[in-house]
């Protein structure tokens, strides 16, 4: 997949004709999907090339809507990884930025769908373009100038409800983890770096990989879960806890820790690369009165942990 980064004014003028699919994509989730995978088929249809375009950062960071940071189901490297799986032949990643912001509708779809070529737009239903979202895709045709045709993607739906960013988010905020994979389409991930902590896990029989994000993920609720810990392109199974470990301190850090132990392995993981798959919510974080009474609820948990992944 060949991966083009624009931002505006862009000079890119493609000869080569594409089917486009058009969103932010935030968790390539069920929904995206299938907008990815219908654009895909008509471009196979059409015998031309298949491509996506997606916006970084989030506009609501631009517009003032949220933080400066947008905590992500997918940060933008594992988002560009599963959109080249999908078999996508052009990747646009758009700097979303208040030029941009500021376009009308018409300059939109002139510069970034008719400039580039784009025989085909694919989008959701809610897809909007423009300044201030004017653009919508009942209004697409018209500012198309007969350039293209476009495809509108209806609700996808999960017991009544739809299928969205918003709605995995909540899932994920809530601990509800094991609801994620129905509606993602995999279950939920987050990678980073293991790094040293306190290692009270070892002196208690229970040592632990302590894990610093490589990107702004949006992390679950505090608690113990049952997950795998991927390494040197292995899955093994374990017990996380992420917290501020309240048994040992009384005062919060400003961001909880994630912490996983890996079952039956002894190996040394500092300074290496994992990932940390959820499948479970086991417990909330809880202060034990005594050490003791922590370790013996380690051990339960970890008993369940192993009952679930098994």
């Amino acid at each position: 997949m060949k991966t083009i980064y624009l931002s505006h004014p862009h000079f890119i003028e493609s000869n080569k004709p594409s089917v486009m699919a058009l969103g932010y994509f935030d968790g390539i989730h069920r929904g995206h999907q299938k907008v990815i995978s219908t654009a895909k088929k008509i471009a196979e249809e059409k015998g031309v090339a298949s491509s996506v375009m997606t916006f970084y950062p989030h506009p609501s960071v631009v517009l003032g809507k949220s933080s400066p940071q947008v905590e992500a189901i997918t940060p933008l490297d594992e988002k560009i990884d599963l959109i080249d799986e999908m078999g996508i032949d052009v990747l646009y990643i758009v700097k979303f930025d208040t030029t941009i912001a500021g376009l009308t509708p018409q300059q939109f779809v002139d510069d970034y769908i008719i400039n580039l070529s784009v025989v085909h737009v694919v989008a959701g239903f809610d897809f909007t373009y423009g300044s201030k979202g004017r653009g919508t895709m009942e209004s697409m045709p018209f500012h198309a100038r007969n350039k293209f045709d476009q495809t509108v993607i209806e609700k996808v739906s999960r017991d009544d409800e739809k299928v969205s960013s918003t709605l995995i988010r909540s899932y994920i905020r809530d601990g509800a983890v094991e609801n994620i994979e129905e509606v993602l389409g995999r279950r939920y991930v987050i990678s980073g770096n293991v790094i040293k902590g306190d290692q009270r896990g070892r002196t208690i029989g229970f040592p632990t990989a302590n894990i610093q994000l490589d990107n702004e993920y949006l992390v679950p609720a505090t608690g113990v879960y049952a997950v795998r810990l991927k390494h040197d392109g292995q899955w093994r199974n374990g017990v996380c806890n992420i917290g501020y470990k309240p048994t040992f301190y009384d005062d919060a850090p400003d961001k909880p820790s994630i912490e996983v132990h890996v079952f039956d392995f002894e190996e040394d993981l500092y300074g290496k690369e994992v990932s940390v798959e959820f499948y479970k919510k086991i417990r909330g974080e809880v202060k034990f009165p005594s050490v003791d009474a922590l370790i013996e609820q380690i051990g339960k948990d970890a008993d369940l942990a192993r009952k679930i992944l098994e």
